[in-house]
């Protein structure tokens, strides 16, 4: 598949969304509410639960499944207190000494007029510089659509992972295309998706993803337990370096990014 047929494939109707992956991987998942300011953004699910023997916070990004909860969700574009939510959950993991766990999954943060009057690129700012800094764990999965700082407000990790057909990018392809065009024709979004580089193994190539998760959506539960798996793997050996040690590995990691290449 080219870029903008795995486009397609990330947002297609009836794909897992990121409460599938909570109730998949996540044991005993008790999720947690609110920002302690605004109220309470359904479009990000967070809370508590288990990994094998592990403790673990995790954060997913969340669609719906219907029209409904779509629209309960916004679609997956989070608000403002969606974020401030899940800041304050990455920082209780901190106190707690959990490692966090992400699930990314959205077109982009909400742009609506009231997210702005509530702080949204504040609050997206403050939780990529938060979570830099982070003095326990991060692991975020993009398992859908990773659409700009939106996505990235959960997926300043400590590692990432990707699903074989999710995507992952700076700006949508219908925004590049509308910019450079001024025309966001399926033509012009096709050639976009092919010069952003969106595709899972971009990610893995450029150092943005450590790993490619292969997807089988018809045996979902066992591809479930194979990411359950790694995921113990990488918090047992985060359980052997210490807090400055974890912030530098991310420090360090981000460092490799955009490396430029004259020919």
């Amino acid at each position: 598949m080219d870029s903008y047929e795995k486009l397609k494939t990330a947002r297609k109707n009836g794909r897992p969304t990121g409460e599938a992956y909570v109730k998949g991987i996540i044991e005993f998942p008790f999720e947690l509410h609110g920002d302690r300011r605004f109220g309470d953004d359904l479009a990000i699910m967070g809370g508590v639960g288990f990994i094998d023997k592990h403790p673990v916070t995790f954060l997913a990004m969340e669609k719906g499944t219907d029209l409904p909860s779509r629209l309960a969700r916004n679609f997956g574009c989070p608000k403002p207190e969606g974020y401030r939510k899940a800041l304050r959950l990455m920082q209780q993991a901190e106190k707690f000494h959990r490692p966090v766990i992400c699930f990314v999954d959205t077109l982009g943060a909400y742009p609506g007029a009231d997210a702005e009057e509530r702080g949204q690129g504040q609050a997206i700012a403050e939780s990529i510089m938060e979570m830099m800094g982070l003095r326990t764990p991060v692991i975020s999965i993009v398992i859908g659509e990773g659409g700009s700082g939106g996505a990235l407000a959960l997926a300043s990790a400590n590692k990432v992972m990707i699903l074989e057909n999710a995507v992952y990018s700076v700006i949508s392809p219908e925004g590049c295309a509308s910019i450079l065009w001024k025309e966001s024709t399926p033509e012009n979004v096709a050639k976009a998706a092919d010069c952003l580089h969106i595709t899972a193994q971009d990610m893995k190539n450029f150092g943005v993803a450590e790993k490619v998760i292969r997807e089988d959506f018809d045996h979902f539960d066992k591809m479930c337990a194979g990411i359950k798996l790694r995921l113990v793997d990488m918090i047992e050996e985060f359980a052997g370096m210490t807090e400055d040690e974890i912030v530098e590995q991310r420090y360090q990691r981000f460092r490799k990014f955009g490396v430029f290449d004259e020919k």
